[in-house]
């Protein structure tokens, strides 16, 4: 089993940064993905970006590419999520999701994961 917990959520500008954080915990052998996905109000979860637990491969939806950065720290068990160029249409609530089987196809939909965080609000205003 795999818990996972999310920080750093907050208010920013637009043009703004933060950084967020998911730490893992249990068995985190398990895992070959961990991705953060996201869900505005009034909408569909959506991918942003993913990240091979073992060899630190990273796949971006293309609305965040360029300004996300998706990162992990193996021997912290934690997962990153760098935000900068903040703009409005990137407030959501923010979640981390692991996967334990690797697949091409599958990696940005929410469906094939089975591990989620609470969730972390990302507030951006204008």
């Amino acid at each position: 089993q795999v818990q996972l917990v999310e920080s750093g959520g907050g208010l920013v500008q637009a043009g703004g940064s933060l950084r967020l954080s998911c730490a893992a915990n249990g068995r985190t052998s398990s895992i070959y993905y961990m991705t953060w996905f996201r869900q505005a109000p009034g909408k569909d979860r959506e991918f942003a970006a993913s990240i091979v637990w073992s060899d630190g491969n990273t796949y971006y939806a293309d609305s965040v590419k360029g300004r996300f950065t998706i990162s992990r720290d193996n021997a912290k068990s934690t997962v990153y999520l760098q935000m900068n160029s903040l703009k409005p249409e990137d407030t959501a609530i923010y979640y981390c999701a692991a996967a334990g089987i690797k697949s091409a196809d599958a990696y940005a939909d929410n469906r094939f994961y089975d591990r989620w965080g609470q969730g972390t609000q990302v507030t951006v205003s204008s």
